[in-house]
């Protein structure tokens, strides 16, 4: 009977520990390769130091401190990495799918026939795909659109001269909401300083959101996608193809929640490759005149 009581006294504690670990392990899996990890890294250095030598020296003042900022310590938190807190609520709130794999498929193959069109004349462009997180909130500007998603639209709007084609475009499901959009530019400092203006704004709106955006060069024709930060350059149609239908077309056994966290947690972030160049080849199978 004692034995049977100090069991129970203990797996209440333990059961903590073991949810409070995986927590921790996740998020800093979550946050590592993003722009906030270094400001992660920084602040449990600072705060472990902090907390060793009020203990080991006995500083009452500093340690009273440190009780009565906790608070404060919170707030900062929240602050730094709001862009990446909202990602991953977003995408916790996002496990339900409201679309059909067929209508996914349909505007995937929409923006591949426009990235072949537009990259085989070298007009740019850039188009955001948003999932969870509504992308009006993370751009500076845009003219509403609201009309179905088709090739020849969007090889309109990106059409040199015309009054909208500066910019990116924001695709939702089946139709262009927004045209004309100036997506924000990453902070990076160890990104190629030939990455255009289009290529580091793709970058910037995957950092701060779950959007998929997808770049056309002006210059030489090549297509790019960025997501979770991280740009890939000079993939095939294929490639592209095969990339979006990863992320956009969900199998249905993921509305679990247990394979949701198998599936984005799986995922490896890594620092300093936030952009991977596949090849200088044209999408449309023919050799790059640059």
């Amino acid at each position: 009977m004692p034995d049977q009581i100090h069991i129970q006294d203990l797996w209440r504690p333990a059961l903590e520990i073991f949810i409070l670990a995986v927590a921790i392990y996740y998020i800093f899996r979550f946050l590592r390769g993003t722009r906030g990890w270094p400001v992660v890294i920084g602040f449990v250095v600072l705060l472990l130091t902090l907390a060793l030598v009020t203990t080991v020296l006995d500083l009452k003042v500093l340690r009273w401190l440190l009780g009565t900022f906790s608070a404060f310590f919170a707030v900062a938190v929240l602050v730094i990495f709001q862009p990446e807190l909202r990602r991953l609520l977003a995408e916790l709130g996002n496990l339900p799918l409201f679309s059909s794999a067929s209508e996914q498929r349909e505007s995937i193959e929409v923006i591949i026939q426009t990235c072949e069109r537009l990259a085989e004349v070298k007009i740019g462009a850039l188009i955001a795909i948003e999932q969870s997180i509504q992308l009006p909130e993370a751009v500076e500007s845009g003219v509403p659109v609201d009309c179905e998603a088709t090739p020849e639209m969007l090889e309109t709007i990106f059409f040199p001269n015309n009054a909208i084609h500066d910019g990116g475009v924001i695709l939702k499901g089946d139709r262009i909401t927004y045209a004309a959009c100036i997506f924000p530019l990453t902070q990076r400092r160890d990104l190629n300083k030939s990455l255009g203006t289009r290529h580091r704004a793709a970058i910037g709106l995957s950092e701060e959101t779950d959007a998929v955006i997808v770049v056309v060069s002006e210059e030489t024709g090549m297509i790019s996608h960025a997501y979770k930060g991280q740009l890939v350059r000079g993939v095939s149609l294929e490639e592209l193809r095969a990339f979006l239908t990863s992320v956009l077309v969900q199998p249905a056994k993921s509305h679990s929640l247990v394979e949701w966290f198998r599936q984005r947690f799986s995922e490896r972030h890594k620092p300093g490759a936030a952009v991977i160049t596949k090849n200088e080849a044209r999408p449309a199978n023919k050799p790059a005149s640059h």
